[in-house]
């Protein structure tokens, strides 16, 4: 498990599976994270723990650790899975297709488990998918009219990101609001409505009050695309030097 350059362990994705073993339930890391998955899209991951996957599993929970060494490795593998499906939309004809396709891919994957969200934009995620990934995104921005150099690039990769992260973690804030406390629009208007009203008569808040009043009620999805789309836009207009 040792490094050639001292005594930390191998990360997970380098260390080579346990020799398989007759026994009546063989595991394998790629089961455990599928099992971790199903288990954090039903309960989240505050559910989650090595002991529950081992029940789930019908093992004992010392089994895991010759696989995982701890709760943050096992972590590690479940977003790498998840990137695995996002790795799948691969190069598209153009840098622009692909940069779209990863960004929706990226976003479909987050609704499909939400707890992925919750660990977007927090510590890299360096597994062998999850790299491919950042690559692909990457060498696609690099190819940009407007990306000239690597500082251009990294502001590129940074704005890119800050946008898919924040928009996917406030669409999946959203919609487990609903679902836990049964909040609809309805519902708002008729516990905040008149507070509201009484706040926006004052004239105090013009541009909000258009918001509220004529704003149109956007689709999440469409709203995405269009704010994406927005972004690309920026990135492809030459600057002055």
């Amino acid at each position: 498990m040792d490094t050639p350059y001292g005594s930390e362990p191998l990360p997970v994705w380098e260390r080579p599976e346990p020799q398989p073993r007759a026994v009546p339930v063989p595991l394998s890391r790629e089961k455990i994270a599928a099992t971790a998955i199903r288990l954090a899209d039903a309960h989240g991951l505050d559910g989650l723990s090595l002991r529950k996957i081992a029940k789930e599993l019908g093992v004992g929970p010392m089994r895991l650790y010759d696989y995982v060494i701890n709760k943050s490795e096992l972590l590690d593998l479940m977003v790498d899975v998840v990137y695995a499906r996002i790795a799948e939309v691969g190069q598209r004809s153009g840098w622009r297709d692909t940069v779209l396709a990863i960004a929706h891919a990226t976003r479909d994957a987050a609704l499909d488990h939400e707890w992925f969200s919750d660990v977007l934009g927090g510590r890299p995620h360096l597994g062998p998918h999850a790299l491919a990934v950042g690559e692909a995104t990457a060498a696609a921005l690099s190819a940009a009219p407007g990306v000239r150099d690597i500082d251009e690039l990294q502001r590129a990769v940074g704005a890119l990101n800050a946008f898919v992260i924040g928009s996917v973690r406030r669409e999946v804030t959203e919609r487990r609001t609903v679902r836990s406390t049964g909040t609809d629009e309805a519902a708002f208007q008729a516990s905040l409505g008149p507070y509201l009203t009484r706040m926006l008569k004052t004239g105090r808040y013009p541009t909000v009050a258009r918001l509220v009043i004529d704003g149109a009620h956007l689709n999440a999805e469409e709203t995405f695309n269009h704010n994406l789309t927005t972004i690309l836009d920026g990135i492809t207009r030459r600057r002055r030097p």
